[in-house]
């Protein structure tokens, strides 16, 4: 049973730390809590004025930012549904998402309302900039003026205390939100998040983690669960200082904002720590004088472990951990950070859970290959007809599942079984210790001509490490014949001056190494180049089943 209420948690934590600085924006002068208490307020006398009632939605596209975080604490603590959009979705899915909530204000960045056209989107009411907080579309002349005239009376004429800072506390099932997935298997699904399911991954967290203070650097987009609700709404309840990342992620952006923000904890995606590697470490690796010393285990240990306190300084040197999720991880660069001594562990969850369903922390004894165990008593597990390995699709149910999908109710009866069952889709077991260990998507296995399962993400994690391959994707081209798709590694070619032919040449070299270590009946018959990364869903997960449904028209041009 959980504790509390959402709206008061946030409502205890901004006045308990008042005084403290709450949301800035990277390399910008922060806001203090009161001055957050003063916008939420605020702009819950813009919705009273607009007539917003409890339950309507209130769209929010943008990259993050401060105004971002006040927009989505002001539509949560007012009972309506926020409706978080993901910046990269075209135009053309924000129109379709923007009608399909039904909601009736979009508070949008200026660069992505620049792409879209409100005749596509007939139910909207109103858009406000995200960057200057202005409307910038109105049905109503009227409506823009109450906006406007709202907005000014309060900043001139109000003030907000902490003895003010009250709210209407929701039903604990209430809907707070409704996130669009920009899953890897179809198109995107309204996933029904209520305020329960929120308040219970940020209860396991407080729990779950030490508390210290000082502050977070918030770079994955904040219309995605897992960084919403732990680069965001988790520190605002801890009285975090939250510093908002809206450049693009590349490893030296970051390197320099981690020195800069020094934070606490670092919420990231594998790809983001894979790209560290393969831009820090894999060049010193690749020196003739390094491979003989690394052939040597006294001299091994020193170099990893010296390694190891470099990239923990790529953190800025206040990290607790490092926690990774949204995708999958390369066990062979899992096992050289575990082996050099970095601060770092996976998680498992899905939107569906808001997000969490399995952690472990660093320093509690995670386990190699594992994303840590099920976060009891919020989440109870099972496998689903599992096959002798133990092997079967993972099933959930607890406090942090959604509603359902939003308007589907096939696709929710589809995932939510009659005894209340999430099924997630995921293939693994939990071992005798309670650890979780993820094979594979169910709808990816690939079923061999013999009748053996074939995980292929399995089968990519060792593809990805050999030499010049960025990214693959093994797929299935019918009559039993499996091939990859590569992404060359273009820079390290440019690098090594690689012609057509030499690249052929050692791509063949490479599928002939893996061959050897992989079982007969998953053996790779052909590598074929793709000429461009992979598409990918906010957290970098490849979006499989565009490639799926084109292999064969790809085989046929060859």
């Amino acid at each position: 049973m959980l504790k509390g209420d959402l709206v008061q948690t946030f409502a205890d934590a901004i006045v308990k730390n008042w005084e403290k600085p709450c949301f800035s924006d990277y390399q910008h002068e922060p806001l203090m809590y009161r001055e957050v208490a003063f916008k939420i307020k605020e702009m819950h006398a813009v919705f009273e004025k607009l007539e917003i009632k409890k339950g309507d939605k209130i769209a929010l596209s943008g990259k993050n930012c401060s105004n971002w975080a006040i927009v989505y604490l002001s539509t949560v603590m007012y009972g309506a549904v926020v409706v978080p959009i993901l910046s990269d979705f075209s135009p053309e899915d924000m129109h379709h998402l923007i009608d399909h909530s039904e909601s009736k204000i979009f508070f949008v960045s200026d660069q992505i309302f620049s792409k879209l056209s409100v005749e596509s989107m007939p139910g909207l009411a109103m858009a406000v900039s995200l960057e200057k907080m202005e409307v910038i579309f109105s049905r109503s002349d009227e409506a823009k003026d109450k906006y406007s005239e709202t907005v000014k009376d309060f900043e001139q004429n109000k003030t907000v205390t902490q003895d003010d800072f009250t709210f209407d506390i929701p039903d604990k099932y209430a809907l707070a939100s409704i996130v669009y997935t920009s899953g890897t298997t179809g198109f995107s699904k309204g996933v029904m998040i209520p305020h329960n399911a929120i308040l219970a991954n940020i209860e396991f967290a407080v729990e779950a983690l030490p508390v210290k203070p000082g502050s977070m650097l918030s770079f994955l987009p904040l219309a995605h669960s897992f960084g919403c609700v732990f680069d965001f709404l988790l520190q605002v309840v801890r009285g975090l200082h939250i510093v908002f990342f809206n450049k693009a992620p590349t490893p030296n952006q970051l390197v320099k904002a981690f020195r800069d923000v020094q934070p606490f904890l670092v919420l990231t995606v594998p790809l983001i720590l894979e790209k560290i590697y393969r831009a820090k470490i894999m060049p010193l690796f690749e020196k003739r004088w390094m491979k003989l010393v690394l052939k040597v285990p006294l001299f091994k240990k020193i170099i990893f472990k010296k390694i190891g306190r470099q990239i923990q300084g790529f953190f800025g040197g206040e990290c607790y951990e490092v926690i990774a999720g949204g995708a999958a991880f390369n066990p062979k660069i899992e096992s050289f950070l575990l082996n050099s001594g970095v601060q770092f562990t996976v998680g498992y969850g899905m939107t569906e859970c808001t997000p969490l369903i399995a952690y472990t922390d660093y320093h509690k004894g995670r386990k190699k290959g594992s994303c840590g165990r099920i976060i009891e008593p919020y989440l109870t597990a099972k496998i689903d007809n599992p096959d002798k390995k133990g092997v079967g699709e993972i099933c959930v149910k607890g406090e942090n599942l959604m509603l359902g999908y939003y308007k589907m109710e096939k696709e929710t009866a589809d995932a939510i079984d009659s005894e209340g069952w999430l099924h997630t889709g995921d293939l693994g077991f939990i071992d005798k210790d309670g650890f979780v260990f993820i094979r594979g998507r169910s709808k990816d296995m690939i079923l061999s001509s013999s009748g053996q399962n074939i995980y292929p993400e399995e089968i990519e994690n060792q593809l990805n490490y050999l030499p010049y391959v960025m990214e693959s994707l093994v797929l299935d081209a019918g009559s039993g014949k499996l091939v990859a798709l590569i992404y060359p590694d273009k820079e390290k070619i440019r690098q090594d001056n690689l012609d057509d032919a030499a690249l052929a040449e050692i791509m063949e070299a490479n599928r002939n190494e893996l061959n050897e270590k992989i079982p007969s009946y998953a053996k790779i018959s052909e590598f074929i180049m793709h000429p461009e990364e992979f598409e990918k869903t906010a957290t970098k997960k490849i979006k499989r089943r565009l490639y799926v449904s084109s292999i064969k028209k790809i085989l046929k041009k060859k």
